[in-house]
């Protein structure tokens, strides 16, 4: 079959992807720089296509309790917002989590706190890596850095949500979002029926009586003796996926007398600072962590063994630096962090200058 090739936003590339995934229903509000999803797919109008539920709620909290509701039933069912509007969620995102159902939740980041600014940050790293919701919880967190992968991330979103029945997150920054890049088009999915459904998801409340009881779905329990097995039942499902579903990209680490460890599109502007100090005869390797949780710490922990240096660089105060140092304990090499903040993007010389700031005399020797 033939390769469907668009040029267009990351945006745009997430709502084409959810339609062609086969998503039962999307639920969402409109706040900058992530609004393209939502007006894409009001453009695209999958209701009269694949029969596709497409509706601005009334808030971002109406938002995500829909997204619980349709999760409910087994339905793929996904939200998108950005940094503001997230907040906003944790609560529902919290019930997700504890009343194990599948669903996908894009950020699309804008820098903080509180409404500040539309342009790009990733200052959501916190938010969704740590569990910005109460409770001992986590979400799959994926990071992209193209657009390419924006498309296909959601695809792995729902695939990894239902196989762990777990909520997963699509954590991109307003420049992902907004860039526009060729993009290859995903195939299209049949939506499930409700045979498949019933099949796939015997846990779904579908509100029928027949032969059984109706599943009931809740995220209340009040004996602690039941609520402390749900989370350590909970906790044993975090451990499979920390075990089976790190994902991570490496660039010239083989030789890597330094390191530098970023996501998103950080990730590819240290790439061309890399390609720069490498023209000097400066090695520095690059590892991009592609799911944000569950978290390359092994990876990170074994380079570190081997380099005389890191450098962290992210948009914002410094966030997964604190997961690299954890990765690195044990160790005594240097850890350093560049990031700016409020929306101003570094360019690969400013990278490449904090990185000789830090390691410059020891790297020309």
């Amino acid at each position: 079959m033939e390769e469907d090739v668009r040029l267009m936003k990351g945006n745009e590339a997430i709502a084409h992807a959810a339609i062609r995934y086969g998503v039962d229903g999307y639920f969402g509000y409109p706040i900058t720089p992530q609004s393209e999803i939502l007006e894409t797919l009001e453009a695209e109008m999958p209701w009269e296509t694949t029969g596709m539920v497409v509706l601005q709620a009334e808030s971002e909290v109406a938002a995500i309790n829909m997204v619980y509701g349709g999760a409910s039933t087994g339905k793929a069912v996904m939200t998108s917002s950005s940094s503001p509007g997230i907040s906003l969620k944790q609560e529902g995102i919290s019930y997700l989590a504890a009343t194990e159902l599948p669903a996908l939740i894009v950020n699309v980041m804008r820098g903080g706190p509180g409404l500040g600014t539309i342009h790009p940050s990733q200052s959501d790293y916190f938010q969704a890596v740590k569990g910005g919701g109460h409770g001992d919880y986590r979400l799959i967190v994926l990071a992209p850095s193209s657009v390419q992968e924006m498309a296909d991330f959601v695809a792995l979103g729902f695939d990894l949500a239902f196989k762990y029945r777990t909520p997963s997150m699509i954590l991109a920054d307003g420049i992902v979002g907004q860039m526009m890049e060729k993009v290859v088009l995903p195939p299209a999915r049949p939506r499930r029926t409700a045979e498949q459904i019933a099949e796939q998801c015997p846990w779904a409340a579908t509100g029928r009586r027949g032969g059984r009881k109706p599943n009931v779905l809740t995220s209340l329990e009040l004996d602690s003796a039941v609520m402390e097995k749900n989370n350590e039942r909970f906790q044993r499902t975090y451990s499979e996926i920390e075990r089976n579903e790190v994902r991570y990209q490496e660039y010239f680490t083989d030789d890597a007398d330094y390191l530098m460890v970023a996501f998103g599109s950080i990730a590819r502007i240290c790439l061309k600072s890399i390609e720069m100090a490498r023209a000097q005869g400066i090695k520095i390797g690059l590892l991009r962590p592609i799911t944000l949780w569950p978290f390359p710490s092994a990876e990170i922990a074994r380079l570190s063994r081997k380099v005389k240096g890191m450098l962290v660089v992210e948009l914002n105060a410094g966030q997964m630096i604190e997961d690299v140092k954890l990765a690195a304990a044990g160790t005594d090499v240097p850890i350093y962090h560049f990031g700016r903040m409020g929306g101003i993007v570094p360019n690969p010389d400013e990278v490449l200058a904090a990185f000789m700031k830090h390691f410059g005399n020891e790297s020309q020797k």
